[in-house]
């Protein structure tokens, strides 16, 4: 797509803007203080359907991705991008950038009159999320690699969700905003699956994790008519997370981009190192990445 003078620019994601967003968050007003809420919010998605009974043997198995925001950076950088994004493509921000639609083309995303003009589209997509400030937490499940007979009679929803939960735990915890409320936004997925996600939400948050303590962590439902900057986002690196285990000779660009998002060891001197079974989990995990 041509650019010219009656197209609304990107987000410009500079040094400024982060430096002013860092400026901000030091200079705590006493009003943030006593917010009982997190300066973070957490949005979800999944790539990949978490049956055991008819497992895809071109997709077997299942992403979780956590995408944490800091809610300034969210709304004052982030949101403005995806919608800017969406007037330049479509003249209107009525349009919800889902992965699976705009592989293929369907619906809104026919609109491509060549190959080039769809790898433009991707390509502008990834720069932000390149230049969009988030953590990635995400647990894949490898269907066909569950053994146990406790793994083959759980949900591979709930063993991701668990996963997330306690890394989401340990980068407030790294914050220190791990004693104030922090919401997860999920969406809708139906009257029963959200009942049993709820009810396996709370049970985590009660202390039925691996940590032993209560989660200060609340789920929102989200309709998928709400279009969410941040639910889109967690959809679009959702799948990008399963091909790099899947195919990890194949070029992935999206991923590429993503390993810089991942909650890592060593903290942001390490960003892009050291996420492997830390802010990127597998389950179960690969023999190569057990320790000997």
């Amino acid at each position: 797509m041509s650019k010219d003078s009656r197209q609304l620019p990107l987000f410009t994601f500079d040094e400024a803007n982060t430096q002013l967003l860092n400026q901000n968050d030091k200079s705590k007003t006493t009003k943030e203080f006593e917010s009982p809420f997190s300066k973070y919010i957490v949005y979800v998605d999944e790539s990949g359907d978490h049956s055991l009974q008819s497992i895809d043997q071109n997709y077997p198995i299942f992403v979780l991705a956590f995408c944490v925001f800091h809610k300034r950076h969210y709304s004052e950088a982030i949101v403005p991008s995806l919608e800017k994004f969406k007037f330049n493509y479509f003249g209107h921000d009525q349009v919800v950038l889902h992965e699976n639609e705009i592989r293929k083309e369907k619906g809104a995303f026919n609109i491509f009159r060549s190959k080039e003009e769809k790898y433009q589209f991707l390509d502008e997509l990834t720069n932000i999320i390149e230049f969009s400030n988030f953590i990635l937490i995400s647990c894949t499940i490898d269907k066909q690699s569950l053994t146990k007979k406790s793994d083959t009679e759980t949900n591979p929803y709930h063993t991701a969700l668990g996963y997330c939960m306690e890394t989401l735990y340990e980068f407030l915890r790294e914050k220190g905003e791990d004693q104030n409320k922090t919401h997860v936004v999920v969406e809708c997925r139906g009257s029963k699956e959200d009942k049993e996600l709820e009810l396996e939400f709370r049970r985590v948050c009660d202390g039925n994790n691996r940590l032993g303590i209560e989660l200060p962590f609340e789920v929102l439902f989200s309709d998928k008519k709400v279009m969410s900057s941040g639910l889109q986002l967690a959809d679009l690196v959702a799948r990008p997370i399963g091909l790099n285990l899947l195919k990890p000779e194949q070029p992935n660009r999206a991923f590429d981009v993503l390993t810089k998002k991942f909650f890592c060891d060593g903290g942001r001197e390490k960003v892009g190192d050291g996420y492997k079974g830390i802010g990127m989990k597998i389950y179960p995990t690969p023999e190569s990445e057990k320790p000997r």
